[in-house]
């Protein structure tokens, strides 16, 4: 099963990186660019199959590990 996980800035949190990206994209003539907020993805292969389990399992690992829950929200998309 393969599992990708987003994690983004929760709303509210300042976002440096995102107003950087924002700011060059401007300065390179996008002008319709409004805000911008970045994060990362992060793409696990798990040998689990039961989908439930998998799910349990990341969300561990996002809690754990992957995401900072104080500022940063994920979500989880599984593939078969």
């Amino acid at each position: 099963m393969r599992a990708r996980v987003f994690v983004t800035l929760k709303t509210g949190v300042l976002d440096p990186q995102g107003k950087a990206i924002g700011h060059a994209l401007n300065g390179l003539g996008f002008n319709a660019v409004g805000e911008v907020r970045q994060g990362k993805v992060i793409d696990l292969e798990l040998s689990e199959k039961d989908e439930t389990k998998a799910r349990a399992s990341l969300k561990d690992m996002c809690e754990k590990l992957l995401a900072n829950t104080v500022i940063e929200k994920y979500e989880i998309e599984l593939r078969a």
